[in-house]
């Protein structure tokens, strides 16, 4: 058997399509209320984030997931960890943020929760507890889990993206040498349950071993997959993002030095003007 029979998971295409309308039609009334349209690239980020999600949550990645592989119920937390929900945050204006977070406790708990060092305390907090074994049990014998489980990786993965991607002024990003120093953090914590994954002699969720194997794969096969695509795929992409920051903050501040040395010339040549 190359893939699971065919599913439609109605259930989802519920959830996350009306989510996009919701969205939508949101934006819609915000342009009669006030004349402001939503930008183009807004909407191709957040539907990029729900496609995104479609994907990680429909057939076959999810039924790979939940009745046959680990390394794809992994597949599906760095589809939702690192594509899904830094789309979904920046695919989501400001003004719509606002609306979430009004003045008020709800916005001062979610201040709280997005400084730097709560932000991977909570982030990695969650990543730790969804591969506790008997957690990731439940998730697979409980749609409700397995549902409230992603919502619960979905939420945190904002949350650990916001010191970086934030679009709101009132709770903005980080400096770039912080968002680095957070980065680098971030990119370390994972290695620990990854090593496990990678390094374990014997099926860490024993619900895995008693499903039935697919494309000739043992359980602790497919474990080190998982170890390995936690560890490489998440790294990579935390490393690229560094890598893109690093180069635009040395792009600003090569930038800033050349227009203050300008300045400077211009103003001498202005001082010198005024001498003669």
């Amino acid at each position: 058997m190359a893939l699971p029979p065919f599913h439609v998971h109605l259930d989802v295409l519920a959830i996350l399509g009306g989510l996009a309308t919701v969205f939508l039609v949101a934006a819609a009334r915000h342009e009669r209320k006030t004349g402001e349209r939503l930008d183009a690239r807004h909407r191709a980020r957040f539907l990029g984030g729900i496609a995104t999600l479609l994907v990680g949550a429909g057939w076959p990645i999810h039924d790979l997931a939940e009745s046959y592989l680990y390394s794809m119920h992994m597949v599906q937390h760095m589809l939702f960890t690192f594509v899904a929900a830094p789309l979904l945050l920046t695919g989501t204006p400001a003004w719509m943020w606002r609306a979430i977070f009004p003045r008020g406790p709800r916005r001062a708990v979610w201040a709280l929760l997005t400084r730097p060092l709560v932000a991977l305390i909570v982030a990695n907090g969650v990543l730790l507890f969804m591969h506790w074994p008997e957690v990731v049990s439940l998730s697979v014998r409980s749609e409700l889990a397995h549902f409230s489980l992603h919502t619960l990786l979905l939420g945190s993965a904002i949350v650990m993206w916001w010191p970086v991607l934030s679009p709101l002024p009132e709770l903005p990003p980080v400096s770039s040498p912080g968002q680095l120093l957070y980065l680098f953090f971030q990119s370390l914590a994972p290695t620990i349950p990854a090593s496990f994954l990678t390094f374990g002699t014997e099926p860490l969720y024993p619900i895995y071993a008693t499903f039935p194997r697919i494309w000739g794969m043992d359980a602790l096969t497919d474990q080190l997959v998982a170890g390995l695509v936690m560890k490489l795929v998440g790294g990579a992409i935390l490393w690229v993002v560094i890598a893109v920051i690093f180069f635009r903050w040395g792009h600003e501040e090569t930038t800033t030095g050349w227009d203050a040395l300008k300045f400077r010339n211009v103003e001498r040549e202005i001082r010198a003007g005024m001498g003669r």
